[in-house]
């Protein structure tokens, strides 16, 4: 088993870690398998950089042990004996059930490094704690009803705009009314056409027949210490949070309002999150002091957290915990099984705390899919009992199930979009790819809708790609040459178009890209890279946190010239922008192009998505998903139809022992 697993690190198959854990193993073990151990051991560790949280042996593939090819597997299936390996594993000296400090922990058939099965435990034993309903003040409902009272102001704006024939169905739309409901349609439509007041028009919906999916996750967040609200795109999840928070705060006693955080995993994110928020909370319906008491700044979860630099551990923890009453994490799909453990950890126990994301999103780059975890039971549904207060709350019906568990019950889905409508190319293709049905992704295709369109990649589309990506990127580059240089101006331009991939290395990949969209620009005379790293117009992708500077994985700033010098200009969390020098940056990259998954958080007007004409294992059908759910106007696909419904039909499953726990 050494030989064989030394080959694999030869050949690249291991990397460095997962070969030392191995030896390191094989070291400590006494018992006389400690060969068999190690095999094990490199591929816990292996799988663990493939995202998974831990090696199901259960559900291993004999056909593909460490992504071998079927003979090689074999070979080594043949030497670690899945079919006998949990009683051997039992008896080893460096594995345990978890009560012992053991680098590898044995639960059922699931194998796990210790501190990854530490981390598991946490999130669940987290999560089951706080799924307990709170007391809900008296003045929730109508504060509620009030929040999410239809704004007719709107409707009127809007009707002006809709043709006789779509007015049924876009009113349906507007409040939330089933198709079969029996409120009359053709009386609402005529007292919008005559102006009718507000109270007129209100009063001919029927609110039985409405079901606001948002109201109904504002009263389950209300109504419970921990609460998830997922949805893709558009669906408002941040306006939702902001009429949440401002439920909490008016029904709060003035003297004490709750002390609220909000946070993200990245700058980027976070940045967003500022704005989106900001923008929502400006237009609540409530009073300047309860708009005051709502936070709209939003930091990283490293700054709540308070991190060390060049240490792994944080200044709050469960030793130290946060000052806060009310927490709130947007893009919580992308927050890793380790990371997610230390935050909760650090939670007072009384604090509540609100997930926001996308449960169909890619998963965290590192280990673990918390978010998908979590909502994997939810469907819509709740438990007697919780049904009966949520619909006591919102004045809506709900379905019920018996099988509904405590974290079910603190879930909600939105799936309305507010941006992606029937006429909207990237909406429906993107509901296609989310049910994994290529007939629904074929037709969405060919359709003819006038904001998406696939190129059969091959040379002649590949240039038309970085054609366009050289014209969408005209822009910035003009106002950074203008004389009177605004730099949020400028970044906010770059932040129109954006090449999405894949891979990261070859011509289909990030650096192949960044490469021929330099090229292109610099031979239209845009840019003058020259011999220089560093040049003006270059933007730049921060790919390691730091501190310190305020900078953080994902933030992208452009080089400039700035009083005689070359600086960095970027825009920071609280909106100012801060100019650096290129010598004082972190770990970085050229940014024309970025992966699909360095993406995640941001959306852009024009996105092209680039990938390879062949499979690759890295394209799935949640990289897809993300990659057009970040346009909002307009998609260029660049690949194969072979290519695009292979990535449709392989969606990835992480293993983790977390959903288990949860519904225990």
């Amino acid at each position: 088993m050494r030989e064989m697993l030394k080959s694999l690190y030869q050949e690249n198959v291991l990397r460095a870690i997962d070969y030392q854990f191995c030896q390191f193993i094989s070291v400590q073990e006494q018992s006389a398998c400690g060969d068999f151990i190690a095999g094990w051991a490199a591929l816990v560790s292996y799988e663990l950089g493939k995202g998974h949280v831990c090696v199901d042996i259960a559900s291993l593939d004999t056909q593909s042990v460490f992504d071998l090819p079927s003979a090689q597997s074999a070979l080594f299936s043949s030497v670690m004996k899945p079919e006998s390996a949990t009683a051997m594993l039992h008896k080893a000296d460096t594995v345990s059930d978890g009560s012992l400090p053991t680098p590898l922990v044995l639960q059922g058939t699931r194998l796990y490094l210790n501190r990854y099965w530490q981390a598991e435990q946490t999130v669940a034993d987290q999560i089951r704690r706080r799924c307990q309903p709170v007391e809900v003040s008296n003045a929730c409902k109508p504060l509620l009803d009030e929040l999410f009272t239809p704004d007719i102001r709107l409707l009127k704006k809007l009707f002006t705009n809709w043709s006789p024939d779509q007015r049924a169905v876009k009113i349906r739309d507007f409040f939330d009314i089933s198709p079969d409901a029996h409120t009359n349609i053709d009386q609402l439509i005529e007292a919008v056409e005559t102006d009718q007041n507000a109270e007129t028009v209100l009063a001919l919906v029927n609110q039985s027949d409405c079901l606001n999916w948002q109201k109904v996750a504002a009263a389950t967040a209300l109504s419970y210490r921990f609460s998830v609200i997922s949805g893709g795109p558009g669906t408002g999840k941040t306006t939702t949070v902001a009429k949440l928070l401002a439920a909490l705060v008016a029904s709060s006693d003035p003297a004490s309002y709750p002390e609220i955080k909000l946070v993200a995993p990245t700058g980027k994110a976070a940045n967003r999150l500022t704005e989106s928020i900001g923008r929502a909370v400006e237009a609540l319906p409530v009073s300047n002091e309860v708009k005051n008491n709502i936070p709209v700044q939003a930091s990283t979860i490293h700054r709540l957290l308070g991190a060390i630099p060049n240490r792994v551990e944080f200044r709050h923890h469960k030793g130290n915990r946060l000052h806060l009453d009310i927490l709130v994490v947007d893009e919580a799909s992308m927050v890793d099984l380790p990371l997610m453990a230390r935050l909760l950890a650090a939670l007072p126990d009384h604090a509540r705390v609100l997930l926001l994301g996308d449960r169909d999103q890619l998963a965290s780059v590192e280990a673990g899919a918390v978010l998908g975890d979590i909502c994997h039971a939810a469907d819509g549904r709740y438990s007697p009992v919780r049904a009966g207060l949520l619909s006591t709350m919102t004045g809506y019906q709900l379905e019920e199930t018996e099988t509904a568990t405590a974290v079910s019950d603190a879930v909600c889905l939105l799936t309305k979009s507010y941006r992606f409508h029937a006429d909207s190319g990237v909406g429906q293709l993107a509901g296609a790819i989310n049910k994994g049905s290529i007939p629904l992704v074929r037709k969405a295709l060919a359709k003819g809708y006038q904001d998406i369109e696939l190129h059969e990649l091959n040379n002649d589309t590949y240039l038309r790609a970085v054609s366009l990506a050289t014209s969408g990127y005209q822009n910035y580059l003009s106002l950074m040459t203008s004389d009177s240089c605004d730099a949020k101006a400028m970044l906010s331009a770059f932040a129109d178009i954006r090449v999405l991939c894949a891979l990261k290395e070859g011509p289909f990949g990030v650096s192949g890209l960044n490469q021929a969209i330099e090229d292109s620009l610099a031979g239209k005379g845009l840019l003058s890279p020259g011999d220089e790293l560093f040049y003006p117009g270059r933007p730049v992708m921060i790919t390691q946190n730091d501190h310190g500077l305020g900078l953080y994985n994902g933030d992208i700033g452009i080089v400039i010239e700035h009083e005689d010098a070359l600086r960095v200009v970027f825009e920071m969390a609280d909106g100012t922008v801060r100019y650096l020098l290129p010598s004082r940056l972190p770990e970085h990259q050229t940014a024309f192009a970025m992966t699909v998954h360095k993406s995640q958080g941001s959306e852009f007007a024009h996105t092209l998505l680039i990938m390879p004409p062949t499979p690759s294992p890295v394209m799935s059908r949640e990289l897809v998903y993300t990659g057009v759910t970040r346009a909002k106007e307009r998609l260029d696909i660049f690949t194969t139809r072979f290519s695009l419904e292979r990535a449709v039909n392989s969606k990835t499953q992480r293993f983790s022992g977390l959903s288990e726990l949860l519904a225990g």
